[in-house]
């Protein structure tokens, strides 16, 4: 492991210290880890897929009243700060920008494989089990009602109407987290995402079999 990468986890374990458990130092350790996998079955430049691992939520708009540009400039300082060339810097905060589900409508064509490496892995940690406890730990820093069977899901939110919404956490699987398995770039991503999920959807047959109690 090179120096700029050891002192990028020492950042980022010390920037998320506190941070909603969903979103915190041991999610991007996952992402990382998952990067690190994938990037294994692709030809990639891997520095910049762990850079952008690493640095992908390091101030995440959900817990910065929507600003995108935060997490931008928070990494552009500390890559600065490590001396990090301008072409790595430049592809790093291009993957931060574009990794979002929220802002897929708005990604350029012809992504490079960095960018799908790094998304596949955030979206593989958003499902399966780690992606339910996620799901409803989020829910409930939120105080979101956990299901509602006269709250029907939002399809086809725009940018704007998601960012917003606060829906019920089950609603919240057919809002986004089994929209995903399909929106994988890499094989290995679609891979893994099969299983997981799978996996969601037991939950969500033995869910509804637990709430309709006869």
């Amino acid at each position: 492991m090179n120096n700029l990468i050891e002192n990028t986890i020492s950042f980022v374990k010390e920037k998320l210290e506190g941070a909603e458990a969903g979103h915190d130092w041991f999610h991007i350790e996952r992402v990382w880890k998952l990067s690190k996998k994938i990037a294994e079955t692709e030809k990639c430049n891997t520095e910049i897929v762990e850079l952008s691992a690493l640095l992908h939520d390091i101030a995440d708009p959900k817990f910065h009243n929507g600003d995108e540009t935060i997490a931008l400039t928070v990494s552009r300082e500390f890559l600065e700060s490590q001396h990090a060339e301008e072409d790595t810097i430049e592809q790093v905060l291009f993957i931060i920008k574009n990794i979002s589900f929220k802002n897929r409508g708005e990604a350029p064509e012809n992504l490079p494989v960095e960018l799908k490496i790094v998304q596949d892995a955030d979206r593989i940690d958003a499902i399966g089990a780690i992606g339910i406890a996620r799901t409803f730990n989020f829910g409930g820093f939120k105080n979101n009602l956990m299901y509602d069977p006269n709250i029907e899901p939002k399809l086809e939110m725009s940018k704007e109407e998601y960012k917003k919404s606060n829906g019920t956490t089950i609603n919240h699987f057919y809002e986004k987290l089994l929209l995903l398995k399909d929106l994988m770039n890499t094989e290995k991503g679609k891979k893994i995402a099969e299983e997981r999920h799978d996996f969601m959807l037991l939950f969500l047959d033995q869910f509804y079999k637990e709430w309709n109690v006869d």
